[in-house]
């Protein structure tokens, strides 16, 4: 049998078992991703907070075997595969988008044409080979995430398969991704943002790191060359961080989001302006009675 006529039928398959689950007895409900609206995409924060999708600059890949990541105190990420960037990033925060209304674990139906839209890409034939690598990897990653008392083991895509003639893709996220998603544990990016950034690998990362932090606190340019995974040296990203951070702050401004920053000292000091649940986090924790010094 054809290779075409293989995957056809694991289509075909999946259509008869949908249809005849009407009938049979619902198994029990697989866990859910939380809701978040249109206008925005969700990340886990010690994705955001770590160098696994690095601010790299496109070419070609090392391939990482079980190493632990650079990430902030609190965060260990090891991972297996190919390094990833901010545009394995975007299919990434498109295929969670798109299974954020569904059970974790069922066949997320969607076009590259979709897909692609949803990334505010066109759907060109170069798009569609490299959506197709950018997939192929976040199905073969291997990593280990933990913070705090949750740990998530596996891939990044649990599974996926195409329908070459209609483009259309068939993706399935392990349920116990969910773990990444509790309470206070992820972050609402602003896709608008996030876009008008795109081809600036250091500023999408900023703009990630700092939109997972309710109030930055000063950081080292050092801290930031480790955790962001540049492949520059530190002389040369200093030169190039100013330029990033300007580029979010223009960004965030045309968007209505707020973001300013200064470099003093060797230290990276940001202002933004913290939004729903941040806000609501830093209202709790300045009504907390303070224990006096002695």
């Amino acid at each position: 049998m054809s290779a075409p006529a293989t995957l056809a039928s694991i289509f075909d398959g999946i259509e008869v078992r949908r249809k005849r689950a009407k009938c049979e007895q619902p198994a029990a409900a697989q866990p859910r991703l939380p809701a978040w609206p249109e206008a925005v995409r969700v990340v886990p924060n010690p994705i955001l907070r770590s160098a696994l999708f690095g601010a790299i600059a496109r070419g070609r890949r090392c391939y990482i075997d079980g190493e632990q990541l650079a990430a902030l105190d609190g965060i260990e990420i090891r991972y297996t595969g190919q390094r990833l960037d901010q545009g394995d990033r975007d299919v990434w925060e498109g295929v969670l988008h798109m299974v954020r209304l569904q059970e974790l674990g069922s066949q997320c139906r969607v076009t590259s044409y979709a897909l692609l839209k949803l990334m505010g890409l066109t759907d060109t034939g170069k798009n569609r080979v490299t959506l197709n690598k950018r997939i192929t990897r976040l199905v073969a990653s291997a990593l280990r995430v933990k913070q705090g008392r949750y740990s998530y083991i596996g891939s990044l895509i649990a599974g996926a398969a195409k329908d070459e003639e209609t483009q259309e893709w068939l993706i399935e996220l392990d349920p116990k991704l969910r773990a990444l998603f509790a309470a206070d544990q992820f972050t609402q990016i602003e896709w608008a943002v996030r876009h008008e950034l795109n081809g600036k690998p250091l500023a999408q990362w900023l703009h990630g790191f700092y939109a997972s932090h309710a109030k930055p606190f000063p950081m080292k340019v050092e801290t930031l060359h480790r955790l962001c995974g540049s492949e520059s040296e530190l002389r040369r990203y200093r030169q190039t961080l100013g330029d990033a951070l300007d580029a979010v702050a223009e960004a965030s401004a045309a968007h209505g989001e707020g973001f300013s920053y200064h470099i003093r000292g060797g230290l990276v000091y940001v202002e933004k302006k913290a939004r729903g649940a941040q806000r609501r986090h830093l209202a709790k924790r300045a009504a907390k009675p303070r224990t006096p010094r002695a």
